[in-house]
């Protein structure tokens, strides 16, 4: 390989001598922005749309005495729980935990109620892997959470609740991983987690990897201390400092256990068995052969190795659990890639199916041991036959993507690369009452993968994969097609064996000015022009190249050559949308690249004092081609700090903009520019949303109702923001013209946004989504807009106009003469003013039909649904009042015209008018009725009235007779449509349900019945005519011959 490109990269580094310094406005303190409380906008909600298909758990366990309910702690997404096996989850810790990933949970044998969480997960990935902040502690069976302590834990591998003494908790801390930590060691309270001690510890190196507990005699108690570290570049996993441990008095004192085990080893697992007291286990990483399960018959002085099968510990640092049945001494289970199990005291294993391949956690209740979960790679799983059978993880929407991107279908599609899963593409809304699995696919590439595509035509999607595989997928055949620059088998041999180095999650893009050419980054960037056929490399190394970086990825005992300790790798790529030509890079190492010319010339582009790291992002601002954002991680490096830079001239010179990030636990992942409003920034980190609204100068947390997560990547389809979590699936925030218009506003008036124009698409929704499906957003059109104080008694109005014509008014005064009943009308919705921002979706409906008071119907009482074309919103508050304009669009499937829409408007107008019509003269009649009731006891006494009373008794028969051929008031309940005829008006109702659809051509079938259902109310409306004109009148008469009060129509 030519020795030019390092010539040039050095040469480049050179530069950074003389670049010049960031702006000394870094070093000034920024005017601070107005505040903007997430009160304010409460009006906006994410959602989550999944999908429910679960992710990595390291945590699990259950309640001996409560069958059926179960805990689950999730890898960013917080504690989880069951009470029917797994059929369904509940978050039970969103607004309680600081961070989101849960390592190790134990309920209390004595008191259910009692639990006990571990944060930070204590398999020690190099990729998607986050700290926690300590214990947490829920004395209401996970309705409420309390912090106790131990925040600078970082990892907790197991915690344990004494058996008889609900406030006594055993703590075992591994530790950071990327650094040596003081905190490490195993941590008893006796008093509920006030006050803890650190009751064994080795070094600030090695940590606990495991803890257990005599189940018969609760004061013995076993550690496993792992002497580990983890590099950007490689884990080295054991020492001479590595150990097991007993105490016989509770933790008061320790003995390390030497008799049989290895002089040194690596990590390790170890169990007591509940059958046999005097029998341990342990799963130890150790040199050659003497990795394996050992015995102990004598409660830990001296251990025999039963098994050497790697079956249990390959990989060792990410396993190595292992877990004895609490009854059966013979009986234990050792959990890898995949769970085995033995029944003869661990001499022999063999491998019991589980729902994923990636295995981190078992428990087993006591009381009958039929009944476990499982903590893995996918979720929680929970078996009641002892291992043969599991439930479903399809119901966890708990999933860690590392990247997103959209296309411009619509509704758009979600893509991204789940982790120990694959690459998907999911609707970012449906037609039915949720987005569930029929709504998402598999695309291109696995797992760590970066997507690429055209967003107008996502029909060959371009991904990746670990090792710098990548994909070329065609959706009409769902077939996938390796395309990789130099295809070689890299698994298990270090970067240094192979040609090129690519990064766990390397970057694929697509030219945003030329869909057919596409780029794949490893150290060097390619393109291709003919969808992966052929590959130029169109750039030097552009990482730092350290060779002494490029070894084994895992040691000393353990090798580690999946791709996630490659180093040296371009880690993010970016091409700009306003000039042809333009690409950013940023390597994993902490260089920061450009190119304006397509790769032929490439300068060094770093902030000056930029330190080594992750350049996780870099945005190019969608408003001006010079204005880029980039983002360094260096939790590698056990700096939590955020480092978010701006630079205002092609990377000449940059300003540090982290002002405002004050979480200690909130690193920044990736910071994006919003498409509308310049200088309106969003950022995702360690723990959530913050935002600023003055180009990055001062930045405040907005969560809204967004949990507490990883935030990996965010973007932008149709002003919507997308987020791409680890640990909660995609979560979307629907329409930002509320936040574009009004936040950061220092003296706010009554505003209303302006109005997207909106597509006529008609989906399913639900307030609280049924479980295992993600949330649909309401169908219609988004009205933002902000109150600035409590209105008065006015309250506020909100009016959509059509051709000057008012067809839906909203208040914020609440209806009180609205009258509720089954089958009748919907609730008026009541228009939200609170101070802030509010909204409102209007569902593309006029103002809902009148009803008849008790009657129920089977039909839909909404105002007909509207066509595309022009509207406009009217906002009222006092003397007060906004308009503005937008359009709905017809659905972009929809092959209609004009007059196709127009017509369909017709015939629903002449149903609508012929309901009000007839439901209107129904409740005139009534009144009608009412009267002549009314005079009938009041002259049933007077002689001479009785003419008038058999006339009376005849007009109401009349009117009966009349009304029940238009309404059927026996039915009381749906069931009822079934055992009574659906008389005029409900006919009428259901052929408006039938002709509303966004395809507008009416049916000839629809046509015809609406005709015929026309000519019977012309019929019936006749005959109203003449009761009026005819049996009122003459009633009338009499009653004036006799001298009496005239009978009236209200």
């Amino acid at each position: 390989m030519s020795t030019q490109p390092l010539r040039i990269l050095i040469f480049l580094i050179s530069l950074t001598l003389f670049l010049p310094e960031a702006s000394q406005a870094q070093r000034r303190k920024a005017p601070q922005a107005p505040a903007m409380a997430d009160s304010l906008y409460k009006g906006l909600k994410w959602r989550n749309i999944g999908p429910y298909r679960g992710g990595r758990s390291v945590a699990a366990t259950g309640v001996p005495s409560l069958p059926g309910t179960y805990y689950m702690g999730s890898t960013g997404g917080g504690i989880w729980k069951t009470e029917d096996d797994g059929l369904n989850w509940v978050n039970v810790s969103d607004g309680f935990l600081k961070t989101g990933t849960v390592g190790a949970l134990d309920v209390s044998m004595s008191n259910p109620n009692v639990v006990l969480a571990g944060m930070g997960e204590h398999a020690a990935r190099g990729v998607m892997t986050s700290m926690g902040d300590g214990v947490y502690l829920s004395r209401d069976a996970g309705k409420s959470w309390k912090h106790i302590g131990l925040e600078e834990s970082r990892h907790i591998s197991d915690v344990w609740i004494h058996p008889e003494d609900e406030n006594l908790f055993y703590v075992a801390v591994q530790g950071a991983q990327y650094g040596p930590s003081e905190a490490r060691g195993i941590y008893r309270s006796a008093d509920g987690g006030k006050n803890w001690e650190r009751i064994l510890y080795v070094d600030a190196n090695t940590g606990a990897s495991s803890f257990a507990a005599d189940p018969d005699n609760p004061r013995v108690l076993y550690a496993a201390m792992w002497q580990h570290r983890r590099y950007p570049w490689t884990m080295e996993s054991g020492g001479k400092n590595s150990g097991l441990y007993r105490s016989m008095d509770g933790g008061d004192s320790w003995q390390q256990l030497k008799g049989g085990l290895p002089d040194a080893f690596g990590k390790a697992g170890i169990s007591a068995s509940g059958g046999n007291s005097n029998r341990v286990y342990a799963v130890i990483e150790a040199e050659g052969e003497k990795s394996g399960v050992y015995r102990s018959d004598d409660g830990g002085d001296k251990w025999t190795q039963v098994s050497k099968d790697r079956i249990n510990v390959t990989r060792s640092w990410y396993y190595m659990e292992i877990f004895a049945d609490p009854v059966n001494p013979d009986l234990v289970y050792v959990l890898n890639a995949p769970v085995t199990r033995s029944i003869d005291g661990g001499r022999s294993f063999q491998p019991i199916p589980t729902p994923h391949g990636d295995n981190h956690d078992l428990w087993i209740n006591p009381l009958d041991p039929k009944k476990m979960i499982n903590a893995n790679d996918g979720g929680a799983n929970v078996s009641n036959n002892g291992g043969k059978s599991w439930s479903t993880q399809q119901n966890q929407p708990t999933a860690q993507f590392y990247r997103v991107i959209t296309d411009n279908r619509f509704p758009y599609f979600v893509y991204g690369g789940q982790q120990d899963n694959s690459a998907i593409a999911i609707a970012s809304r449906t037609n039915d009452v949720g987005i569930d699995w029929k709504d998402w696919y598999s695309v291109a590439g696995c797992e760590s993968a970066y997507l690429a595509f055209d967003p107008d035509n996502p029909e060959v999607v371009f991904g990746g994969c670990y090792q710098g595989i990548i994909d070329r997928w065609v959706a009409s055949i769902r077939e996938a097609k390796p395309i990789n620059e130099y295809p070689e088998l890299s698994l298990g041999n270090p970067p240094e064996k192979l040609k090129f180095r690519y990064n766990w999650n390397a970057p694929i893009i697509a030219d945003p000015f030329d869909s057919n050419t596409i780029y794949h980054a490893g150290n060097v960037v390619f393109r291709s022009r003919n969808q992966g056929q052929s590959w130029d490399i169109v750039s030097p190394d552009l990482t730092r190249n350290e060779a002494d970086k490029h070894g084994p990825g895992g040691g000393p005992y353990t090798n580690e050559a999946a791709g996630g300790e490659n180093y040296n790798t371009i880690m993010y790529l970016t091409a700009s949308p306003h000039e042809q030509g333009v690409l950013w890079a940023g390597s994993d190492d902490g260089l920061i690249h450009l190119t304006r010319d397509g790769g032929q010339n490439w300068e060094l582009r770093n902030p000056q004092g930029m330190q080594e790291g992750i350049v996780n992002s870099i945005e190019i601002s969608p408003h001006d081609p010079a204005t880029a954002y980039a983002v360094l991680m260096r939790y590698k490096f056990m700096d939590l700090q955020s480092y978010v830079y701006k630079t205002t001239d092609y990377g000449k010179s940059w300003t540090k903009i982290t002002n405002g990030f004050k979480d200690p636990h909130g690193f920044v992942r990736v910071v994006r520019e919003d498409p509308k409003r310049p200088g309106l920034l969003y950022a995702g980190t360690e723990t959530g949303l913050y935002i600023s609204l003055d180009q990055g100068s001062n930045w405040q947390p907005f969560q809204l109702n967004l949990p507490i997560v990883p935030i990996n990547d965010l973007t932008f389809r149709h002003n919507d923001l997308v987020a791409a979590t680890a640990g909660r699936s995609f979560w979307i925030l629907d329409d930002l013209a509320g936040l574009q218009a009004f936040a950061g506003q220092a003296t706010p008036a009554l505003g209303l946004a302006q109005p997207r124009d909106t597509y006529l698409f008609v989906g399913g929704h639900q307030a609280k989504p049924s479980p295992g499906q993600g949330q649909n957003p309401k169908s219609g059109v988004i009205l933002d807009y902000y109150v600035p104080a409590k209105p008065d008694s006015t309250g506020i109005q909100l009016e959509i106009m059509h051709n000057g014509r008012v067809i839906r008014s909203y208040s914020s005064i609440p209806d009180k003469t609205f009258k509720s009943w089954p089958g009748g009308p919907p609730k008026p919705e009541v228009l939200p003013a609170e101070v802030g921002l509010n909204r409102m979706v209007w569902d593309f409906r006029r103002d809902q039909l009148p009803a008849v008071e008790k009657v129920f119907v089977f039909g839909d009482y909404r105002g007909a649904q509207v066509a595309p074309g022009s509207y406009s919103v009217k906002l009222s508050a006092g003397d007060q009042s906004i308009t503005r304009e937008f359009a709905i669009l017809p659905h972009p499937g929809v092959d209609a015209t004009a007059e196709d829409f127009t017509q369909q408007q017709q015939l629903l107008d002449q149903i609508t008018q012929a309901v009000s019509d007839m439901h209107t003269g129904v409740n005139q009649m009534r009144k009608v009725k009412e009267q002549l009731r009314q005079y009938e006891r009041l002259l049933e006494e007077e002689e001479k009235a009785e003419p008038l009373l058999e006339m009376g008794k005849s007009l109401l028969e009349r009117i009966d007779t009349w009304e029940q051929k238009l309404i059927q008031p026996k039915q009381k309940t749906f069931q009822d449509v079934i055992n009574y005829n659906n008389e005029l008006n409900a006919q009428l109702m259901f052929l408006k349900s039938f002709m509303e659809s966004a395809e507008p051509q009416v049916t000839d079938g629809a046509r015809e019945r609406l005709s015929d259902l026309l000519a019977t109310w012309n019929t019936f409306k006749q005959e109203k005519d003449a009761i009026v004109r005819e049996g009122m009148a003459e009633y009338n008469a009499k009653y004036k011959e006799l001298e009496l009060p005239a009978l009236i129509m209200n």
